[in-house]
């Protein structure tokens, strides 16, 4: 596993950026909670799709192809979250969940070592 520093900075940005897309778009008093609930979901999956390569390409290709799939998931999950008015633990359960069937798609594809 080899990590990209360049990228990883441009996913860092990106993450900030759209993170505070969503704090001016929020329409809930949980703005704090959207806002940093996003920049980790959105960090995770830019991270290793973008900042991150494995010693395969095939490994590198499915978790890349993973992660931006999973990116638009929690992307299109927080704009929701943002236009209505939410409970925490719903919104806790819901992106907790998600990472967690993330990095264990990932994990699997990164252990199976073909």
């Amino acid at each position: 596993m080899k990590l990209n520093f360049v990228n990883l900075f441009i996913a860092l940005l990106i993450s900030t950026l759209l993170s505070c897309g969503l704090f001016s778009f929020n329409k809930s008093e949980n703005d704090m909670l959207l806002t940093l609930g996003g920049f980790l979901c959105f960090l995770l999956t830019l991270v290793i799709s973008m900042g991150v390569d494995f010693q395969r390409l095939r490994t590198t290709t499915n978790i890349r192809v993973v992660s931006i799939f999973f990116f638009l998931i929690t992307l299109v999950s927080n704009l929701i979250f943002a236009n209505f008015i939410f409970n925490v633990p719903l919104y806790i359960i819901i992106n907790g969940v998600l990472i967690l069937i993330y990095i264990f798609i990932a994990k699997s594809i990164y252990t199976s070592k073909q």
